[in-house]
């Protein structure tokens, strides 16, 4: 896709959403998957909100509230502590914004996707816990000392192939330190994708609570998914795995192979899911929040070791996608879409593969003070106003108020599918917020 970068007057009676739509056809028929009928994207084929003749957005037939998205990257050069730095300090800002205390990150999202060490994060952080009160696991405080205490079994394993089983192991040991043999996709608080790549069918796999409520033959074990996602497959090879009811059967390597950043994933999945997102016509009806696990300094040499291809690859990828859903927003990327990324770390040879834990955090904690380039429609590049900081400070508040606003609703904003506890069917119950 074209950059333009020479700033351009937008005309009259421009419909943005059409130009989104079109650019999201392109992500589907690029980068995504399993969603055939491109008319999905709206709720009838036709009813998206027009510009009127002043050049301001009609809202269409239907009013609801917006869908909550969070996306978080694969590891990348920080080993996925910048996205687990900054949940940690969304979460404490929706608690101060919010006033209730215990406020979690999954009680203001509608659905997370994660990738690689992102899909293990959005695990921890949307699977039930197993007190009852249909809480999660784990507090975004909670999930980042986690990740910081186990970041080499789940993202630096040695790179010595034969060293397979042991790694398989040490990372089985890890996440079963927290999810118990009988936890799959059905026991999640909300929709979750978690993308993986399959070497058996030579295409991008996503374990996705949705298909699991419809069949068991789509459900997977919560351990087994974060194995899967996580699995480089430089040093581990692939991850045989199957379904619970033993009818799908996968070769698994690690999500940020197919796909490094999965909020293009995300939106159409919401965009599609007219079941669980009835009302969700367009960009417009969306709040998304993509955290990136930074932009390692360029290696400066012109013969890369294959781990470093898989390395750019991912990265390039990733910024990719982030253009590409920046244009699809059009003139609502700075109110319906946000993008936390860092850059600068590490030589470019060996990125982190020798900092110790207390210096990623401290690097983590850097990209989170300094001002991204964002991609604008029409206006190329720019630097953004505000520090990755500022920005989830302000998306918090806006998530309070959607929650606000989705109180004196008459339309549901959501509908969730609800599991059958230990069983492949599946039960409707409709909510006009998160809680």
């Amino acid at each position: 896709m074209a950059l333009l970068t020479d700033a351009a007057p937008v005309e009259q009676g421009f419909d943005v959403d059409k130009l989104s739509y079109e650019i999201f056809s392109i992500l589907e028929a690029k980068f995504l998957f399993g969603y055939d009928d491109p008319k999905l994207f709206l709720d009838d084929g036709s009813t998206i909100p027009t510009p009127t003749p002043a050049g301001k957005l009609n809202p269409g037939k239907k009013t609801a509230g917006k869908v909550r998205i969070l996306s978080i990257d694969a590891g990348g050069p920080t080993d996925g502590l910048l996205a687990a730095k900054a949940l940690a300090l969304l979460e404490d800002s929706l608690r101060k914004s919010s006033g209730v205390q215990d406020a979690c990150i999954a009680d203001f999202f509608d659905l997370a996707a994660g990738s690689g060490t992102g899909g293990v994060l959005a695990a921890l952080l949307f699977t039930k816990g197993d007190d009852g009160r249909g809480r999660p696991l784990f507090s975004a405080a909670e999930a980042l000392k986690f990740l910081a205490e186990n970041r080499l079994e789940i993202s630096r394993p040695k790179l010595v192939r034969r060293l397979f089983r042991r790694r398989r192991a040490s990372v089985d040991r890890v996440v079963g330190k927290v999810f118990s043999a009988e936890q799959t996709l059905k026991d999640t608080l909300k929709p979750l994708l978690v993308p993986c790549y399959d070497l058996a069918t030579g295409g991008a796999f996503v374990f996705s609570r949705a298909d699991a409520l419809e069949t068991d033959g789509f459900d997977f074990k919560m351990r087994e998914v974060c194995l899967a996602t996580s699995a480089d497959p430089a040093t581990v090879g692939s991850v045989a795995m199957r379904s619970v009811d033993g009818q799908t059967r996968i070769a698994a390597v690690g999500g940020g192979i197919a796909m490094s950043n999965p909020t293009a994933a995300a939106i159409t999945h919401v965009l599609n899911n007219k079941q669980e997102f009835p009302f969700a016509r367009g960009v417009g009806d969306l709040m998304v929040v993509s955290l990136g696990n930074g932009d390692s300094t360029p290696c400066g040499i012109m013969t890369p070791a294959p781990r470093d291809f898989i390395r750019i690859a991912g990265e390039g990828v990733s910024d990719m996608v982030d253009q590409s859903v920046s244009m699809a927003f059009g003139n609502r990327w700075s109110s319906n879409y946000v993008r936390i990324q860092g850059n600068g770390f590490g030589n470019g040879k060996s990125p982190v593969q020798e900092a110790s834990t207390r210096q990623m955090l401290e690097a983590a904690e850097e990209m989170l003070k300094q001002k991204n380039v964002e991609s604008l429609l029409f206006h190329g590049k720019k630097i953004s106003e505000k520090t990755n900081m500022e920005k989830l400070n302000w998306f918090a508040g806006e998530l309070v108020k959607e929650e606000e606003r989705r109180k004196g609703s008459i339309y549901p904003t959501v509908v969730l599918k609800q599991a059958t506890p230990r069983s492949s069917s599946a039960t409707i119950s409709s909510c006009s917020s998160s809680h």
